[in-house]
C-alpha cells in the first residue's frame, strides 16, 4: 500500500478527515472569517488540481494559473455583464479552463521535464497578455463588481455563510473526485507514467493520452477554484493570471506534501493563512519569510508537513 494511499484509507487517516471536515463546518461559527475560508478552500482547490498533476503525473506546468484566472475572467463577466447566474458561470468558467488545458496540453505533452515546464510557462504567459489587452477584463484595474447571485435562481448568495457551506461542499466534492481519480485504474497508470515512463510505453499504454487528459482534468479544476474565487470576492485581476501565482501553488504543494492527498489542503491554508496575517505586518516583506519557510522545509522536510509525517508513522509501524 503506497503513502497516499494509506494516507486516506488507515484508520486515524479517517479519524483526521472527519476531524478535518467538522472544523470546516463549525469555522465561522468560531471566530474565523468565512471570506478567509473561503478563499482558502479556493486555493485548496486548486493546490489539489496541481497536485493531480505534478504530484500522481510527475508533471511540472509553471503556467497554471493562466487557467485560474481564465475561468475567473469567463465567469466574472457571464455573470456581472452577461446576467448568467452562478451555477452557470461555474460551469463555463470551468469548461473555458478545460478547452484552454487541451489546446496548451495538446501542445506541450510532445515534450518532457524541464521543455514541457518551460511551454507551460511560455503559453501561459501568451495568456496573460490576452487578458492585459482584452477590453472586457478591465486591463490593470482587473474585472470589479461581479455580483453573488442566486444559486438555480433560489438560493441568495450575498450571505457569507450560505456561499460558505457551497464552497464547502463543492471543496469536498472535487477532493473526493480526486481522491476516487488517483485510485481507479486510470490513476494506477498515471503513477507508473510517474515512476518510469518507459516501462509504461513497454506496456502498450498510450502514454500522451493519459498525460493529456491528467493534463485537462487539473486545468478544470484549477479552472473551477479561479470562478469559485470571482463569486467569493467580487472581481477578477490580473494577479489570478500571472507567473507569481504559478509559482505559489508549487510552494503550497511542496510544503504541504507532494503526491499527498491532504498535502496540498494544508499548503494552501498555510500560505494563504501566512500571508494574510502577515500583510498588515510586514508588508512586502511577506514574500521574503514565506520563501526562508520555504527553503527551510525543503533542506529539513523534504518530504513536506503531510509526506513527513505519513514516512514518520511508516517507520514506526515497521519498527
Amino acid at each position: 500500500m503506497g503513502a497516499d494511499t494509506a494516507d486516506v484509507l488507515s484508520r486515524q487517516g479517517r479519524w483526521a478527515w472527519g476531524a478535518a471536515l467538522a472544523l470546516l463546518i463549525v469555522a465561522p461559527f468560531i471566530g474565523l472569517y468565512p471570506v478567509f475560508v473561503m478563499k482558502a478552500l479556493c486555493y485548496a482547490i486548486f493546490a489539489c488540481a496541481f497536485n493531480l498533476l505534478l504530484g500522481f503525473t510527475g508533471l511540472l506546468s509553471f503556467g497554471h494559473a493562466a487557467y485560474l484566472g481564465a475561468a475567473a475572467y469567463v465567469t466574472g463577466w457571464l455573470v456581472r455583464s452577461a446576467g448568467w447566474s452562478p451555477e452557470l458561470g461555474l460551469v463555463a468558467g470551468t469548461l473555458f479552463a478545460a478547452v484552454l488545458g487541451l489546446v496548451v496540453g495538446a501542445i506541450a505533452i510532445r515534450r518532457q521535464g524541464i521543455y514541457f515546464a518551460m511551454i507551460t510557462l511560455a503559453m501561459a504567459q501568451m495568456i496573460y497578455f490576452v487578458w492585459l489587452q482584452a477590453p472586457f477584463t478591465g486591463g490593470e484595474d482587473g474585472l470589479q463588481g461581479v455580483p453573488r447571485g442566486k444559486l438555480f435562481g433560489l438560493l441568495s448568495l450575498e450571505s457569507d455563510l450560505v456561499l460558505y457551506f457551497v464552497v464547502l461542499a463543492i471543496f469536498v466534492a472535487v477532493f473526493l473526485f480526486v481522491v476516487r481519480v488517483v485510485h481507479s485504474p486510470y490513476g494506477q497508470v498515471l503513477k507508473a507514467i510517474r515512476e518510469n515512463e518507459p516501462r509504461a510505453v513497454s506496456l502498450g499504454y498510450e502514454v500522451d493520452r493519459y498525460k493529456l487528459l491528467a493534463f485537462v482534468l487539473s486545468t478544470a479544476l484549477a479552472g473551477l477554484a479561479g470562478s469559485l474565487k470571482t463569486l467569493v470576492l467580487g472581481f477578477a485581476t490580473l494577479s489570478d493570471a500571472h507567473w507569481s501565482l504559478s509559482g505559489e501553488v508549487v510552494l503550497m504543494t511542496l510544503l504541504g506534501g507532494m503526491g499527498t492527498f491532504a498535502g496540498p489542503v494544508i499548503g494552501a491554508f498555510t500560505i494563504i493563512g501566512l500571508q494574510d496575517y502577515l500583510a498588515d505586518r510586514v508588508g512586502a516583506w511577506v514574500t521574503v519569510i514565506i520563501g526562508v519557510i520555504f527553503v527551510v522545509c525543503v533542506i529539513a522536510f523534504r518530504r513536506g508537513f503531510i509526506g513527513e509525517l505519513i514516512a514518520w508513522r511508516q517507520r514506526r509501524s515497521a519498527g
